[in-house]
């Protein structure tokens, strides 16, 4: 009884720590869609439901403790190249989001998608783990203000005696500590410490204009309530974007779609050592299933597609191991349907804390590549460097099988090349070109 509570007790810690580190999603969600002519609340309302949804789905369906939450990349390609770029209405930029979604759906019930996991070598698991390790990290310091562009360098060390770096350090050194002195709930621990750090500034400190829209207070207190706006639900533009010349924006969707929910699959099947007996992710056609049938209820609620979240790292880092993880963080997504007013308590920097640490934990898998191997050496490189330096976990990947593909044909080792691998560095290519 004692060992059952303890698990219980361990499930819905775990599942809250993934929701601190996803919630971010909410705010930043709808300030993207928003500029696709999209009304704020709206976008809220629907970015919270397919939380939810996806999350619970995942965790009572696939049994795995993976966030699901409309995805960061897609939703950039939805405002700025579908509707800014191509001219798309956004209502038909949602219906091209629901058929990115049936055809994942056939491709998941047909299991086409997991011979394509199933067809990705070993080496570059571990890659694609360690490169989102890179690229969340990097996206945490940038939040944080501690990494900022400079115009000759592209990037340098920001101010350390800005007080948005300096609360943030010392948020993350705490964090790091209670970590190391496997301290329960420590994440959860550290964004809440941080939270209360940030209060005075902007207030009795200091000016965080530059990572706050403009907001020269970093914790925004703009009220508790507020009612859903359902004004989006059911609008997408089902028949308009299956003609012939929106046809690519669907293919594009359902790629990205496709590449970013597979990597983090795999990325956290390696980080996590959630795998079955093949090596392959756990449960892995439920889950596909889950993140097929998630994307189709993006498009009908009214947000761009839904995927799995590498933060839910995060809570599996607490002990996550079931789909109660994954149900608690839905469950804790829902209250913000009506209290949506209360994220902007927690400041970028507090949540950007579980970022960089979650990516150093996924370091872990490269200790199992052979460098002494160059023909896996250099694609596990390309993969890794490519994720942050190009801003996208797509990019990276396609990159390192092209790369495995190349230096093995020519290193004279073609059984290391399975027909599933040839076909991938086809749609990479065509990807590249669209």
């Amino acid at each position: 009884m004692k060992a059952n509570t303890k698990f219980i007790r361990t499930e819905i810690l775990a599942g809250i720590s993934s929701f601190l580190a996803t919630f971010y999603i909410i705010i930043v969600n709808p300030a993207i869609l928003s500029e696709a002519g999209m009304p704020f609340s709206a976008v809220v309302t629907s970015t919270v439901l397919v939380c939810s949804f996806g999350s619970i789905m995942m965790g009572i369906y696939a049994k795995n403790p993976f966030i699901i939450a409309p995805g960061m990349g897609l939703n950039a390609f939805f405002t700025y190249t579908a509707v800014l770029g191509l001219g798309l209405s956004y209502e038909t930029a949602l219906g091209a989001v629901f058929w990115a979604g049936i055809l994942f759906l056939i491709l998941s019930i047909l299991k086409v998608r997991d011979k394509i996991v199933q067809s990705i070598p070993h080496a570059l698991r571990f890659a694609i783990a360690a490169g989102i390790g890179l690229f969340i990290s990097f996206i945490g310091l940038q939040n944080a203000g501690l990494i900022v562009d400079n115009p000759v360098t592209l990037v340098s060390l920001g101010s350390l005696k800005d007080p948005i770096c300096l609360t943030f350090l010392i948020g993350l050194g705490c964090t790091a500590i209670l970590i190391s002195r496997n301290v329960k709930g420590a994440m959860i621990i550290g964004i809440l410490l941080t939270t209360a750090l940030a209060w005075p500034i902007g207030r009795w400190w200091g000016d965080a204009s530059i990572v706050n829209f403009g907001v020269p207070t970093l914790v925004n207190y703009t009220g508790i309530f507020a009612m859903p706006d359902f004004s989006l639900f059911l609008k997408a533009n089902l028949f308009g974007s299956i003609q012939y010349a929106f046809l690519p924006v669907v293919f594009v969707f359902a790629f990205t779609d496709l590449f970013d929910s597979l990597s983090t699959f795999v990325g956290l099947a390696e980080a996590s050592g959630y795998k079955d007996e093949d090596g392959n992710p756990r449960n892995l056609k439920k889950s596909l299933l889950a993140d097929a049938i998630t994307t189709i209820f993006s498009g009908l609620v009214g947000t761009s597609s839904g995927t799995v979240y590498i933060e839910s790292a995060v809570g599996i880092r607490e002990g996550g191991k079931t789909g109660l993880t994954a149900i608690t963080a839905g469950i804790l997504f829902l209250p913000f349907l009506f209290f949506s007013p209360l994220l902007s308590i927690v400041p970028s920097i507090a949540s950007s804390i579980a970022l960089v640490l979650v990516g150093s934990f996924m370091m872990k898998p490269l200790t199992k590549i052979n460098w002494s191997m160059p023909d896996e050496a250099i694609p596990v490189f390309f993969t890794m460097i490519l994720m942050p330096l190009t801003y996208s976990i797509t990019t990276g990947i396609i990159i390192g099988f092209l790369s495995w593909t190349l230096l093995k044909f020519f290193s004279g080792k073609k059984e290391d090349i399975n027909p599933a691998l040839l076909i991938i560095n086809l749609l990479s290519l065509l990807y590249l070109w669209l």
